[in-house]
């Protein structure tokens, strides 16, 4: 099924991203499918979110469960750790983003393709390629800082947008998100083509306002009294609020094509490079966290950590553990969004202020945040659970309060680089060393532009990095101060 879509879409998008002056009737396939339905679409959009927060497959998109050193890679350890330039966003944009879009269009022209019948009506369509439009852009801009995003998708010939500035993309989205939750109708025909939620809008309506608590957070250096009203304003509309309403991308066992892309690196592609980090075990173990041997291979009885970015770490099958069953089955779900990651939200607001309820609050989502990540992880015991809490290393200290924090939401968020990467670069916790074998002495605070861009886009690309700073891995985005 992914394949049938990506063949479609990839036609569309070959048709639409190029100036037709440069080929005229010769890049024209008379068998291509030129028209697909606005749930083809949504369906071929929302394929794209798991590397957002379950990044697996090989290339750029794990970089950031390296960076966090969630896991260390085997054969290639050092030298090309943090590379520069592994990065490409045209497929977001001329895949989801680009669909998103189309969907919009669709429905607001009154197009066949976005009928209603066959759909879902029309204001749920609109809000939900909003919604997730929204994300991906975020996810976009948290890597790279400024981003093509008022003039990107606009189909006119307009082949160079300018960058915004990362604010104003924030300001933006934050909008965007809160308008399209707004124009959700519960009442009405849920959106088609929705494997994430199955249409079920009331579901959106908690992915938007849980999206906006999240980028909240990003503004506490940068625009406290902004960050504290989008706070405010998330919570009051309603966010993820028990285990049960968790969000997860559902891979397909008995499909190749929609495998989970963990167990297509191990057991399709035969690659035993990647386990679980020699940090993340020597965090976890001295503690006797029962997530330990969820989130890692047990060998002989152990979870093995592999040495992070060090040129002696080897590949050797059995010598250390991979990342663990769990999250490595041809159809082991995607974890998107949860509750345990809320409450760390909330805990570090309390903490810092945001919300009422100060230290007292701050220590009771901090404990509640971490029952729930161990009823996530299938591993919660009340026994166990009250011993791990009763730890001097682990029972909240309001001295060190926010180190806590961090690192028991860096724990939960194991394999959900992305996020934590944006954690770690806005309050520096977990304490973290570079790799000592890396190509640069620091961890990167962003992600360098793709390659291409200072040809193709280069008035916009030089504007960017003017105002940014240099194209590299330490120049820092906007929020990160």
């Amino acid at each position: 099924m992914k394949k049938i879509f990506s063949l479609i879409i990839g036609s569309v998008m070959l048709l639409t991203a190029c100036d037709p002056s440069d080929f005229g009737d010769t890049n024209i396939n008379p068998t291509a499918v030129s028209t697909v339905p606005n749930k083809a679409l949504l369906t071929n959009a929302l394929q794209s979110l798991p590397g957002t927060a379950f990044p697996g497959t090989a290339g750029s998109r794990h970089s950031a469960n390296m960076y966090i050193q969630h896991i260390s890679e085997g054969p290639y350890p050092g030298a090309s750790l943090y590379s520069v330039r592994n990065f490409e966003w045209a497929p977001h944009y001329t895949g989801p983003l680009y669909n998103l879009k189309s969907i919009i269009n669709n429905a607001n022209s009154g197009s066949p393709l976005a009928e209603v019948g066959v759909n879902g009506s029309k204001d749920n369509q609109i809000a939900v390629a909003r919604i997730l439009k929204a994300y991906y852009y975020w996810w976009l801009t948290d890597r790279f800082g400024d981003i093509p995003y008022s003039e990107a998708l606009k189909g006119d010939g307009n082949f160079s947008p300018k960058y915004d500035t990362q604010q104003s993309i924030y300001t933006d989205l934050f909008k965007e998100l809160k308008e399209a939750a707004a124009q959700i109708k519960t009442a009405e025909t849920g959106v088609r083509g929705d494997q994430l939620f199955e249409g079920d809008m009331a579901a959106w309506k908690k992915f938007a306002n849980t999206t906006r608590l999240f980028m909240s957070l990003r503004l506490m250096k940068v625009d406290n009294a902004k960050g504290k009203a989008e706070m405010a304003d998330a919570i009051a509309s309603g966010v993820i609020s028990n285990n049960s309403e968790n969000m997860f991308y559902k891979f397909l066992s008995g499909d190749p094509n929609n495998f989970n892309p963990w167990f297509d690196n191990y057991t399709t592609s035969l690659r035993n490079d990647y386990a679980i980090s020699k940090v993340m075990t020597d965090y976890m173990e001295p503690k006797n966290d029962p997530r330990l041997p969820v989130y890692g291979e047990v060998l002989a009885g152990k979870v093995i950590g592999l040495p992070y970015g060090s040129n002696t770490a080897v590949n050797i099958p059995g010598a250390y553990s991979r990342i663990g069953d769990k999250f490595r089955g041809a159809g082991s779900p995607a974890l998107i969004y949860s509750y345990a990651q809320v409450l760390f939200t909330q805990a570090e607001a309390a903490k810092q202020g945001w919300i009422a309820g100060g230290e007292v609050l701050a220590a009771t989502h901090y404990a509640n945040a971490i029952k729930a990540s161990m009823e996530t992880y299938g591993v919660y015991n009340a026994g166990t659970y009250a011993a791990y809490m009763a730890q001097t290393a682990v029972a909240y200290d309001t001295a060190k309060g926010l180190e806590q924090i961090m690192t028991q939401k860096w724990v939960h968020l194991y394999l959900n680089g992305y996020e934590s990467w944006a954690d770690w670069r806005r309050t520096g916790f977990p304490v973290l060393a570079a790799a000592p074998n890396g190509n640069q002495p620091t961890i990167p605070r962003r992600q360098g532009y793709p390659t291409n861009e200072g040809s193709i886009n280069g008035k916009s690309y030089a504007e960017a990095v003017t105002r940014q700073g240099a194209d590299n891995l330490t120049t820092r985005i906007w929020w990160d101060k």
